[in-house]
């Protein structure tokens, strides 16, 4: 679903602490620019924003799987989606600014730049509540034509960098305006600039 809201213009941001295989067991930005790989682990409808919910199912699209595709109903059952054979990839996005946030406050006000709801992104700041919550802002940018990539077992689990085994150009076209970008860039700033640390 992220990874569809970013393609779309609908999230300018994402928060992220490290999946469970990180390497260092917390999140560090290791590239200023990726693809964006879509995967299905944590896809329910209760992660999302009432608004977006529908689009929770279109999120589907993006993979590629032996039979047919789950259904929609799966988004609401215990166990979630399996991993696909294949996905698209159909944008990258580079990194335009970061910040941390240990503050819930701002994680409330920067809510119109996610498609989460508030609850869902309280707790990723709430998990491993000594490591800040990074927020990075992205400029998403749509390739000509989506690649289809084969899903290879080290792809499993819920992890924030995977190495693709294929050549892909960044090109494309920006999901907003120049002029759009700017200014949500500028308030995402004033919020994040702001936000008081939560002292231990």
């Amino acid at each position: 679903m992220t990874v569809r809201a970013l393609a779309e213009g609908e999230q300018l941001i994402t928060l992220r602490k490290g999946g469970i295989r990180e390497e260092n067991k917390h999140f560090e930005i290791e590239h200023d620019r990726f693809f964006l790989y879509p995967t299905f682990d944590h896809q329910r409808n209760d992660l999302v924003r009432p608004s977006h919910v529908p689009e929770l199912a279109r999120a589907l699209e993006e993979g590629v799987w032996p039979d047919d595709e789950p259904p929609a109903k799966a988004l609401l059952q215990d166990g979630g989606i399996p991993q696909p054979e294949r996905v698209r990839i159909r944008a990258w996005a580079e990194v335009s600014a970061s910040y941390l946030i240990t503050d819930p406050r701002a994680i409330d006000a920067l809510s119109p730049y996610y498609v989460w709801t508030t609850d869902y992104a309280e707790k990723r700041l709430a998990w491993k509540r000594r490591h800040p919550l990074h927020v990075m802002v992205l400029r998403t940018f749509r390739i000509p034509r989506p690649v289809t990539v084969k899903v290879r077992p080290e792809y499993h689990g819920c992890r924030s960098w995977l190495e693709l085994y294929r050549d892909l150009p960044f090109e494309g076209t920006p999901v907003l305006s120049d002029e759009e970008f700017e200014r949500a860039s500028e308030e995402i700033e004033a919020i994040a600039s702001d936000a008081v640390p939560v002292l231990a």
